[in-house]
């Protein structure tokens, strides 16, 4: 009776076993959690934004230094047309000219010298 009462007894505990064996659902567990999810997507967004920002400072110097570049082409030849201009008013100012100018008009001139003034 001992070996009966034993076979008995294993086959219920194996029996009450089984039944408390509940499917147990195993989560697999991603390796980067939820907050270095969010970490990493507010780095990534400081990083695109941070771009963005070299790129328009880029962008906005470059033009800045094209406009310069322009001015500063615009202040040479302007300084070329006036160095053009006083050699034109050296060569217009002379004596000889302005006599023969003034002779070819009717006036004349009585025995007086003609000099030229500096304006320097």
């Amino acid at each position: 009776m001992n070996t009966s009462y034993a076979r008995e007894w294993k086959q219920t505990t194996t029996e009450q076993v089984q039944e408390k064996q509940v499917a147990v659902k195993v989560r697999k567990q991603s390796w980067i959690t939820k907050g270095e999810k969010v970490l990493y997507s507010v780095v990534g967004a400081v990083l695109i934004a941070g771009g963005f920002f070299v790129v328009s400072y880029s962008s906005s110097t470059d033009a800045l230094n094209s406009n310069l570049q322009k001015l500063e082409q615009n202040v040479a030849d302007q300084q070329a047309q006036n160095e053009v201009l006083l050699f034109e008013i050296e060569g217009l100012s002379r004596p000889t000219r302005i006599t023969k100018i003034a002779s070819e008009h009717g006036l004349k001139t009585q025995n007086a010298e003609v000099k030229q003034i500096n304006n320097n």
